[in-house]
C-alpha cells in the first residue's frame, strides 16, 4: 500500500459497509483526478473502485455529483459510474464510483453517444418540473445555485449569466465587460424565447468528461446536473473542440433542435467561458467580451 494507506484502509471499510461485502484492497493506484480532485483506483484483485479525493470542506460538492450520477443512471440511457458513497477520511472528502477503464474508440462509439444523451435529454422527468435542480452544486469548483423557476429565461438570468457577472465583477472584472454583460442581461429574455422542456442536464459535458469503455459504450462523468434547456449540454459539446459529426448526426436523427440553436449556443457557452475567467484568470477576458458583443449584436435593434 502508499503511504496514504491510512486513508485507503478507511475508504474501504465504508466501501465494505456500503456494500454489505468484505473489502481488503490489494493496491491504490493513483490515477488522473482533473484539475479540481485527486484520484485513485483501489482494487482488491476481483473489484475495482474508482474514488476522488479533496479537502474535509468539499464534501458538499461530492455529494451533489453523486445525486447527479444516480439521476443520469436512473434514466437507463448513457452510461455513468455507479456512485456508491461519500465520505470523509484522513482530513479528507471523498467520493467512491463504479470504475469503468476508458480505451475504447470509433465512430459507432460516438454514434451512440449522440443517440443515447438524446434519449437521456427525453427521459421524462415529471409533470411540473421546474428548471433547476433539488440542491445547489458546482460548476469545476465554482458554487452553481440551482433555485427553481417556471421560466427558464428567468432561470438563466438568475443563476447562470447574472451568477457569472457577478462573480466576476466580485474578481475584479468591470468595466465594459461588467457593462456589456449587464446589457446582454436584459437581453436574454429575446434570446431564449424558445419554450424548451426542462431535460436533464450533464452541465459540464466537455470533451474531458465522456469516454468510451473497454466494450464501446459511451460513458459521462463529472457531472453539474440540474433540470434546464438541452441546448445547454449540447453547446458544450462545441466549446473545446466538439465530438465529431457522427455523435451530431445521431443526436438530430433522434431529436432534432429547434431554431435559433446557432445564437444561443453562443449565450449558453458564455456561462461556461465567464467560469473559466473566474477559475482561471485573465486569459479567459478577451473571448467573454467578444461572445458578449456578439450577442448584442444578434439582438441589436
Amino acid at each position: 500500500m502508499s503511504s496514504g494507506s491510512g486513508i485507503t484502509e478507511q475508504i474501504a471499510a465504508q466501501i465494505a459497509e456500503a456494500t454489505g461485502r468484505p473489502f481488503s484492497p490489494r493496491t491504490d493506484r493513483a490515477v488522473g483526478g482533473g484539475c479540481i480532485n485527486s484520484a485513485l483506483v483501489l482494487s482488491d484483485g476481483a473489484t475495482d473502485w474508482f474514488v476522488k479525493l479533496n479537502r474535509a470542506d468539499r464534501l458538499d460538492m461530492f455529494e451533489a455529483e453523486a445525486d447527479g450520477l444516480a439521476a443520469m443512471a436512473a434514466t437507463g440511457t448513457i452510461r455513468v459510474p455507479r456512485p456508491l458513497c461519500t465520505g470523509t477520511a484522513g482530513g479528507q472528502s471523498f467520493i467512491v464510483m463504479e470504475h469503468i477503464p476508458l480505451g475504447g474508440r470509433g465512430r459507432a462509439a460516438a454514434a451512440r453517444a449522440g443517440e443515447q444523451l438524446a434519449a437521456m435529454h427525453r427521459a421524462a422527468p415529471g409533470a411540473g418540473t421546474p428548471f433547476g435542480w433539488h440542491r445547489d452544486n458546482t460548476i469545476g469548483s465554482t458554487p452553481q445555485p440551482n433555485a427553481s423557476c417556471d421560466d427558464w429565461a428567468a432561470f438563466w438570468q438568475r443563476h447562470r449569466l447574472g451568477f457569472q457577472l457577478d462573480l466576476a465583477a466580485r474578481n475584479g472584472y468591470r468595466g465594459r465587460l461588467a457593462e456589456r454583460g449587464a446589457l446582454l442581461l436584459e437581453r436574454v429574455p429575446r434570446l431564449l424565447d424558445h419554450a424548451p422542456v426542462p431535460s436533464l442536464l450533464h452541465g459540464d459535458l466537455w470533451g474531458g468528461n465522456m469516454g468510451t469503455a473497454d466494450d464501446g459504450s459511451p460513458v459521462i462523468f463529472d457531472p453539474a446536473c440540474y433540470f434546464g434547456d438541452r441546448e445547454a449540454d449540447l453547446a458544450m459539446t462545441e466549446l473545446f473542440g466538439g465530438f465529431g459529426a457522427d455523435f451530431y448526426t445521431a443526436y438530430e436523427a433522434a431529436w432534432p433542435l429547434a431554431p435559433g440553436y446557432r445564437v444561443r449556443k453562443a449565450l449558453y457557452n458564455l456561462y461556461h467561458i465567464l467560469n473559466h475567467l473566474n477559475l482561471f484568470g485573465t486569459g479567459y477576458k478577451g473571448q467573454a467580451q467578444g461572445m458578449i458583443d456578439q450577442l448584442l449584436a444578434e439582438t441589436a435593434g
